[in-house]
């Protein structure tokens, strides 16, 4: 019973990374403030070599649609995912109807493929909400917006590089 015991702990014991036991493991790609690997080395700022820690979508895109999403509570921004994600909303004109948003900003580039809003329907039946579907007209409407604000945007820093 106790080779058996012993063989087992044996066969649970790792190397992870073909580090020899009796060295330790480097300790300089931990952050100082989250514990966790990773994270910007302070002598890699402005250095050629220095790994890309910019947001992986368009910045007009970005900016525009947290313009657009701005009328309603925001629940969840994921920068790097490109995500927006609202709260549920209910308009004062339709109290029997409440809208959640979804964006997503998809590309680097300012293109009209590069953003897609997905808008959630509920309906007051007595006092529970119930699902009724999306409304694709004002998630294109809401697309347009983004787009249309993001040229905007362009437009307005080309001007004040031009000056």
């Amino acid at each position: 019973m106790a080779i058996i015991i012993c063989s087992l702990l044996a066969a649970c014991e790792t190397n992870k990374g073909n580090i020899p036991r009796n060295q330790d493991i480097e300790t300089d790609d931990i952050s100082i403030l989250t514990g966790k690997p990773g994270g910007i080395k302070l002598l890699e700022f402005g250095s050629k070599n220095a790994p890309s820690h910019s947001i992986p979508v368009n910045a007009l895109l970005w900016r525009a649609a947290l313009d657009v999403a701005s009328f309603v509570p925001i629940d969840d921004v994921d920068t790097f995912g490109g995500s927006i994600v609202t709260e549920w909303y209910q308009s004062p004109n339709r109290p029997d109807q409440r809208l959640k948003l979804t964006f997503f900003v998809l590309g680097l580039e300012l293109r009209s493929d590069a953003v897609k809003v997905q808008t959630y329907i509920q309906k007051k039946v007595g006092n529970d909400w119930v699902d009724s579907g999306r409304d694709e007209a004002l998630a294109r409407k809401l697309e347009d917006l983004i787009l249309t604000r993001a040229r905007e945007l362009r437009a307005v820093s080309v001007s004040e590089t031009m000056q």
